[in-house]
C-alpha cells in the first residue's frame, strides 16, 4: 500500500518507524522507559507506569478523557461542525482487492482500539466518553473506472478533498469513515478519516499497519496473528490524570502561565495579502526533503544541546520566522 496525500492524491509520502524507534516506542508504551532509556536527556518523563495502577475495566463503558482530547472536546464546542481537526489519510492499492476480507480486516482494527469506538457527549456541562460494544464501520465503493485516465486523478483528488472537509459529530459518532475509490480492476484508493479527538498522525500509520497485517491473514482465509492489547488509550489518559494529581498539575500550569505572561503580539508576517477578520484555515502542504547530510547535521545539533531532531528542526523554524517578523518564538506552535 502506498500512502497519498489527501490533498495531493500522487504524493507518495510514507512515514515509517525504523526498528529501532519501534523497539523504543514499544519499550514506553509497556511502561519501561525511564529517563536512563534516552542517553543525554536530562528531562523528567511521565513516570513509570507501575502494578498499582488499575486497568480501566472492559465491562464499563465510561472512560475518562485525556488532557489532549479534552481540548479537543472543548474546541468543538466553539467550533461545531468544523473539519479542522480531521486527520485523513489515503493508501493506493495496486494488487486486485478482496472487499469482503477487507470490510472484516477495518471491522477487526475498530474491535482492537475501543478509542475508535467511543464517542463524546455532555453532562453537566462537562465531556463524557462512552465506548461502544461494536460500532458498523461502512465502506461505500465509489467505481471512477469508467473516467478517462486523464481526468481520473481530479475526480480522486476532489472526492478526497470533500470527504475530508466533512466534518463529525462527537456525540453521535462513528468518529472515523472510510471509502473505497476504485480506480481500475487492481487498482484502489482506500481513504480513512477519523477525527484528531480519537487518533493522530501516527496513529493512523499504526492503523494501516496493522489493517495490513490483518488483511493479508483474512484474505487467505486465516485468523489475525495480532496479539489482543494489554492497554487502550482510557488507561493512558486515567495513568495522565493520576500523574497530575497533587501539586503536578498547579506546577506545570505555574510554568505556562510565566512563560505566556504578558501581552503576546500576533505574528505580523509581510504576507502577500491581508489577513481574514475570521480564520479560514484554508491553506496548502509544502513539503521540503532534506538530505541525509542535512538531516544527520540537524541530529547532531541536537544531540549537542540534548534536544531531538524534532526541537532542533522547530528551533530552525523559529529562526527563520523571527528574521521575517522581527519577534520572539512565544507565540508559534507545532504539532509533532
Amino acid at each position: 500500500m502506498d500512502p497519498v496525500n489527501p490533498a495531493e492524491s500522487g504524493a507518495n509520502h510514507s512515514p515509517n518507524l525504523s526498528a529501532a524507534k519501534r523497539k523504543l516506542l514499544e519499550k514506553y508504551l509497556r511502561g519501561e522507559m525511564t529517563t536512563e532509556a534516552v542517553p543525554g536527556r536530562a528531562i523528567s518523563l511521565l513516570p513509570e507506569r507501575t502494578h498499582n495502577h488499575e486497568i480501566v475495566p472492559p465491562w464499563t463503558n465510561k472512560r475518562e478523557l485525556s488532557l489532549a482530547q479534552e481540548r479537543l472536546w472543548f474546541l468543538d464546542q466553539l467550533m461545531p461542525g468544523s473539519a479542522v481537526f480531521n486527520v485523513p489519510m489515503a493508501v493506493r492499492i495496486h494488487v486486485g482487492l478482496n472487499l469482503a476480507a477487507l470490510k472484516r480486516s477495518i471491522a477487526e482494527v475498530v474491535r482492537r482500539h475501543e478509542v475508535l469506538r467511543t464517542t463524546f457527549a455532555q453532562v453537566d456541562g462537562q465531556p463524557v466518553a462512552n465506548v461502544a460494544p461494536a460500532i458498523d464501520v461502512d465502506l461505500p465503493l465509489i467505481d471512477l473506472s469508467s473516467h478517462p485516465k486523464a481526468k481520473r486523478e481530479a475526480k480522486v483528488r476532489a472526492l478526497i478533498s470533500a470527504e475530508t472537509r466533512r466534518a463529525f459529530n462527537l456525540a453521535r459518532g462513528p468518529l472515523m469513515r472510510a471509502a473505497l475509490l476504485r480506480l481500475s480492476e487492481t487498482e484502489h484508493i482506500l481513504l480513512v478519516i477519523m477525527h484528531h479527538i480519537v487518533s493522530d498522525g501516527w496513529s493512523m500509520v499504526l492503523f494501516f499497519q496493522e489493517l495490513s497485517q490483518i488483511y493479508e491473514a483474512f484474505s487467505s482465509e486465516e485468523s489475525s496473528r495480532l496479539a489482543e492489547l494489554p492497554i487502550q488509550y482510557a488507561d493512558y489518559a486515567a495513568w495522565q490524570r493520576d500523574w497530575l494529581k497533587g501539586n503536578v498539575q498547579e506546577r506545570q500550569l505555574a510554568y505556562w502561565k510565566e512563560k505566556l505572561s504578558g501581552e503576546l503580539p500576533v505574528l505580523d508576517l509581510p504576507a502577500d495579502r491581508p489577513r481574514p477578520v475570521e480564520q479560514t484555515y484554508n491553506g496548502a502542504r509544502k513539503w521540503l526533503v532534506l538530505t541525509e547530510s542535512q538531516t544527520e547535521a540537524f541530529a547532531a545539533l541536537g544531540r549537542s544541546e540534548g534536544a531531538t531532531l524534532f526541537m532542533a528542526l522547530l528551533a530552525a523554524f523559529k529562526v527563520l520566522l523571527h528574521r521575517y517578523s522581527g519577534l520572539d518564538g512565544r507565540w508559534s506552535r507545532a504539532k509533532a
